[in-house]
């Protein structure tokens, strides 16, 4: 059902901004829809990990997202459980302190211009096929452990002759 769900989204973000921000989206949406930050933590994040290793991203730029985004902002949502306290602690409601909480607003907003600058989006290096000197390595470590291994697997008496 989520795939259902992200598949017209991921259509539509061609560029990693745009993937970025659409993670924000819906983080933001999942943590309204649920009031539960952890929610809006595990469901983007699982959905969307796909396509940020089919665009070759790090992961750190997927847990770096979801961070910025699901963290701040659910102090600002009223029936989650951060911004339940926050209001009980505060001693007002969320909407109430919502435009002093600067830091809230701008972090997701940080983390898309961000994502659409290219600042600080590592990339995973596309795997290598292995050089002739690795292959040879990896086929003499085989026959070592498999020298040890039948050397290990030898009754107890053949070592006392």
């Amino acid at each position: 059902m989520l795939e259902r769900l992200t598949t017209p989204i991921l259509a539509r973000a061609k560029s990693t901004g745009a993937l970025v921000a659409a993670l924000a989206a819906a983080i933001i949406g999942t943590a309204i829809a649920t009031a539960d930050q952890y929610m809006a933590v595990m469901l983007p994040g699982r959905s969307f990990k796909n396509a940020f290793d089919r665009r070759g991203l790090a992961p750190v730029v997927l847990s770096r997202t979801i961070g910025d985004v699901a963290t701040p902002t659910s102090a600002l949502i009223p029936r989650n459980s951060c911004g339940a306290y926050m209001a009980a602690t505060l001693g007002v409601a969320t909407f109430s302190y919502a435009p002093f909480a600067i830091f809230c607003i701008a972090s997701p907003i940080i983390a898309i211009v961000m994502a659409y600058c290219g600042i600080r989006m590592p990339r995973v290096p596309a795997p290598q096929a292995p050089s002739g000197a690795q292959v040879r390595q990896k086929s003499e470590v085989r026959r070592a452990r498999a020298r040890w291994r039948d050397q290990r697997m030898q009754p107890p008496w053949e070592s006392l002759r």
